[in-house]
């Protein structure tokens, strides 16, 4: 039996939207992060112009790879095994990143590599776009940005909804520009950074 999470289907057509616009010239994808693997098949499906490829640690590997084989596109290859702790990762260079809902429930450490290894893996004109909850100047967004933050304090110290201003940073230090943050529903947001154009 599959698994299915709540949460995937109702912001896959939300994401999607934002992704037929900033991935319109990519050509290839890695997704960090898949999970249950409803987005890679979901977006595979509906941007068949990209080969789409879908990671995850290895412990979770077996939940992807069954939806993938069930449901999976052409466009959509053999899930891939990715910590982002690893480095350099284990994945050929990709026009694009993508990944939802994984920065605020990695520890720090973990967001930190996850830009160290988006800044080595993507190709001279690379895209980040992730999407999630995210606090601006410190602050929550929302109350039940708050309540969830405290949620995920309680089953791990180390996760926690993170600040737009520290993962600015951490871009910058990979080479990366901000594009776009785009408002999405619930609460959350899609935020877009593109390769820095190398200085003349």
């Amino acid at each position: 039996m599959l698994v299915t999470a709540e949460s995937c289907e109702r912001n896959k057509e939300p994401i999607l939207r934002v992704l037929q616009r900033e991935l319109a010239r990519a050509r290839s994808v890695l997704e960090i992060g898949s999970g249950t693997g409803q987005h890679a098949v979901y977006f595979a499906a509906h941007l068949p112009h990209l080969t789409w490829q879908a990671s995850e640690v290895p412990a979770l590997l077996p939940a992807l790879e069954a939806r993938l084989r069930l449901e999976g596109a052409t466009n959509l290859p053999a899930a891939l095994a990715l910590d982002v702790h690893t480095s350099p990762w284990p994945c050929a260079p990709v026009d694009a990143i993508f990944s939802a809902n994984t920065l605020h429930i990695m520890g720090m450490d973990g967001v930190r590599d996850f830009f160290r290894g988006a800044g080595t893996a993507l190709g001279p004109h690379g895209i980040v776009c992730v999407y999630g909850p995210f606090n601006y100047g410190g602050r929550f967004t929302s109350d039940s940005n708050a309540q969830f933050d405290a949620w995920l304090k309680a089953r791990d110290p180390r996760s926690g909804i993170r600040d737009f201003e520290a993962l600015e940073a951490l871009a910058g230090d990979a080479g990366l520009a901000l594009a776009a943050d785009h408002a999405m529903p619930a609460n959350n947001r899609t935020l877009v950074w593109r390769r820095a154009p190398a200085a003349s």
